[in-house]
């Protein structure tokens, strides 16, 4: 009768504390270490990491892209010189010098002046002994056919300004993908180190049990099959414990995979560093669904990569469609005038002393200009299907993540209700223990399922945090920051 007695007070004073504080005590972070918020992780991402570090570069190369298509704009400074001397005889001594300065337009302007000596030179190079053998001109040259209106200078301009868009879109996508990982890896982290807190807090108690109920044994208040179960749930209960400590050793090395140092080197994180406590899930409005589905169509990176290559597609169209024209370039130099090499100014006439040409060319089947057309238009419709079945998956991953959020908070929501019931249900047989009309093996197995539906609770507030984080991946958000379009 002693034992009955014994058994019902070591459970119900060891216990009771328990059935209301697990959760809470496992969720409370001790003073002696510091809170690691996500925040503080995507704050030390922005600065340290090498792959966001990397993506950073893509603007730049972007930007050195526009460059090097400026370069076809760059002015011209052009020198040529042909001297042949033989037998004590200058053949011919022959210098020319130009400047020329590409324009938008395609005027090209372009100043010079040539010098031709020597007593073999061609009647064509001869120039006037007044002017001590040298010329000036002045001119231009305009495409009136092909060219007029893009040319491949242009259009590898405009293309590579579009690369800075397109650059940006990859950037965003490359560090959206980044700190999705990293957020999953956090969270997986603030589950194995409160999942750890409340088995170590179970661990405890079944020490604590087993410690009374050996002790009762010893003064002959309890018999040893009384001990024995109760070594056996402290057992379980210290594998358990080993088993999560082993999850937060691991998720704490796969998190420290994110953690750098302004130096380059590694961080770890270590057993002084916790996560913040969550409290009750957000619940996400239809409102900001709406919201998401709108921003993951105008903003999302990928739409926009494929958007910018559309924009290029087309640039290309219109250069292929250029290609149909004839090619006529027409060049006309001032020579001598309004300036004569010697430096005094003549008076000036248009068609007097210039040098004009025209240049006609145009191949008769345009077989060669018409493929490229229709290949450019190919191109264009492939990219406009590829862009409208892009826009439907993500705009249907959006919506499948979300209705995978709210269902998630439904589970929530009942699982803590449910938790809450295996707690009245642990403390009624609590009560009936005390009245001796239960036994250890009863609370045990009430025990064991409260603590698998907390430790269930625990995963799906994980599971949810993952999921938001997922869904501000999948509608495209910069940095997976809301605030942010």
């Amino acid at each position: 009768m002693k034992r009955f007695i014994v058994i019902p007070v070591v459970c119900f004073f060891v216990l009771k504390g328990y059935t209301q504080q697990a959760l809470t005590d496992a969720l409370t972070v001790p003073d002696s270490v510091a809170i690691f918020t996500l925040d503080n992780l995507y704050a030390s991402m922005w600065q340290f990491h090498p792959l966001i570090r990397q993506a950073e570069l893509l603007s730049d190369v972007a930007r050195q892209d526009i460059r090097f298509a400026k370069g076809a704009f760059d002015p011209k400074v052009e020198l040529q010189g042909n001297l042949k001397e033989y037998d004590s005889k200058e053949y011919y001594n022959k210098w020319y010098g130009s400047f020329t300065v590409p324009t938008w337009f395609p005027v090209d302007p372009k100043i010079g002046i040539e010098r031709n000596t020597g007593a073999y030179l061609n009647a064509e190079s001869l120039l006037p002994d007044e002017d001590y053998n040298r010329q000036l001109f002045a001119g231009l040259s305009l495409p009136l056919g092909r060219g007029l209106f893009t040319d491949e200078r242009r259009a590898t301009l405009k293309q590579a300004q579009l690369g800075i868009t397109l650059a940006e879109a990859e950037k965003v996508k490359l560090i959206n993908e980044v700190l999705l990982e990293a957020a999953k890896d956090y969270w997986q982290w603030y589950y194995a180190y409160f999942n750890y807190q409340l088995n170590t807090r179970n661990a405890q108690i079944a020490e604590e049990i087993f410690r009374r109920v050996r002790l009762n044994e010893q003064m002959g208040e309890a018999s040893a099959l009384d001990t024995l179960q109760a070594d056996i749930t402290r057992q379980q209960r210290q594998v358990e414990r080993q088993e999560a400590y082993l999850d937060l050793v691991n998720s704490s090395v796969k998190l420290s995979n994110h953690l750098w140092d302004s130096s380059g080197n590694p961080l770890q994180v270590t057993e002084r560093l916790a996560p913040q406590p969550v409290g009750e899930a957000e619940v996400l409005s239809t409102a900001v669904l709406d919201q998401l589905l709108q921003s993951a169509t105008e903003n999302h990176p990928e739409l926009q990569k494929l958007s910018v290559k559309l924009d290029q597609l087309e640039i290309d169209r219109k250069l292929a469609v250029e290609f149909l024209k004839p090619r006529v370039n027409f060049n006309y130099n001032f020579l001598n005038q309004p300036l004569r090499p010697a430096g005094e100014f003549s008076t000036f006439t248009f068609l007097n002393n210039y040098k004009f040409g025209l240049d006609f060319y145009m191949p008769v089947l345009l077989r060669k200009e018409r493929a490229r057309v229709a290949q450019t238009r190919l191109k264009i419709q492939h990219t406009t299907y590829e862009r409208t079945q892009a826009e439907r998956e993500i705009l249907n991953q959006v919506q499948a993540t979300f209705n995978q959020l709210v269902n998630t908070n439904t589970l929530l929501q009942q699982q803590n209700a449910m938790t809450a019931n295996y707690q009245r249900l642990l403390q009624g047989e609590l009560l009936n223990l005390e009245n001796g009309e239960s036994d250890l093996f009863k609370i045990n197995v009430q025990q064991e399922k409260l603590i698998q539906a907390q430790s269930k609770l625990l995963k799906l507030r994980t599971e949810f945090e993952k999921q938001k984080a997922t869904l501000y991946w999948a509608a495209g958000l910069r940095n997976l920051n809301p605030g942010e379009n």
